[in-house]
């Protein structure tokens, strides 16, 4: 079993220090904090009674962690970052309860940034430096600025082919399983474009349904589910959109501007659409009609699903 390393000048109260974990000068852990193996406590930092961190945590110089904070394993926190457990603060004034805010696991917090209580940082999450964060951070999404904003996905590569190339290849999402795109036909005159799709030659199923997604705000976050058996072709008629697909091992991203391609999206792919720019108008087509049984909205549960036997 690895020894635990705590510095002459560190005051850890805690009985709760797991194998292997390093605390280093001047830092100060509360009796109830609990932390756990292999983790990195730097200098200067103070943890409160009522937070849990997991294995492999990263925590670095000038971080302070208050009660309601729950840390999961190898997340990363970097310097000076601030967290808040109480939305209306004042002198001698205790809240009854604090505001709990969640780390999940592989997440990065960046150097100064701020989280606000009562959040969660996604599966994987990145937080730049200096951010202020105010609402939840989807899994996997890199946020910036203030108030923070996704401007991308950490993993999600951004194929070479993002108009429509009647010549070119039909997949260049290969590494994305039962995702790939769709050139559809379209015809350019003096008259202006017309594009044009018909099922068996050009749209990979019978529709059943469709619907029109419009008049987003630019920092709104579209999708983020998966769907058991249902299979869909996004085209974006208008403007811009980005969409990022998921099959649980890759994961990739596609800005769709042009009504001439569709985006085919099969089963269990979790799907987000975002950076909808001020005119963008996306077109789904699907194989079925709604049905709220067939979405999956909790990545967890869409891996769980995907390991299952």
């Amino acid at each position: 079993m690895s020894e635990i390393h705590v510095h002459p000048k560190a005051l850890v109260e805690t009985g709760h220090l797991g194998p292997g974990s390093r605390v280093w000068a001047f830092a100060h852990v509360l009796p109830g904090a609990r932390v756990g193996a292999d983790a990195n406590i730097c200098d200067h930092v103070f943890i409160e009674n009522d937070v849990v961190i997991g294995d492999r945590v990263t925590i670095k110089s000038g971080v302070q962690l208050w009660d309601g904070l729950r840390v999961e394993d190898d997340v990363f926190i970097g310097p000076n970052a601030s967290f808040v457990n109480d939305p209306f603060p004042r002198s001698r004034q205790h809240p009854e309860h604090l505001q709990q805010t969640t780390l999940r696991r592989g997440c990065s917090v960046g150097a100064g940034a701020t989280v606000l209580g009562g959040l969660t940082i996604g599966p994987g999450a990145m937080v730049g430096a200096g951010a202020v964060v105010t609402r939840d951070v989807p899994q996997y999404a890199l946020v910036t600025g203030n108030p923070a904003r996704i401007r991308g996905y950490v993993g999600a590569e951004k194929p070479a082919r993002t108009t429509a190339a009647p010549d070119g290849p039909k997949n260049d999402l290969g590494r994305v399983a039962g995702v790939r795109l769709v050139d559809l036909p379209s015809v350019t005159d003096l008259r202006g474009s017309l594009s044009f799709g018909e099922v068996e030659a050009n749209l990979p199923f019978a529709p059943k349904r469709y619907f029109l997604v419009y008049d987003v705000p630019t920092i709104e976050v579209r999708g983020e589910h998966a769907h058991r058996t249902l299979e869909q072709l996004l085209i974006c008629i208008r403007g811009e959109v980005s969409v990022v697909v998921d099959d649980g091992l890759q994961r990739a991203e596609i800005r769709m501007r042009s009504p001439a391609q569709g985006l085919y999206i099969a089963p269990m792919v979790w799907a987000v659409q975002y950076a909808y720019s001020h005119d963008a108008a996306l077109l789904v087509f699907a194989s079925d009609v709604y049905d709220s049984s067939e979405y999956i909205r909790d990545y967890d549960e869409f891996q769980r699903l995907l390991a299952a036997p």
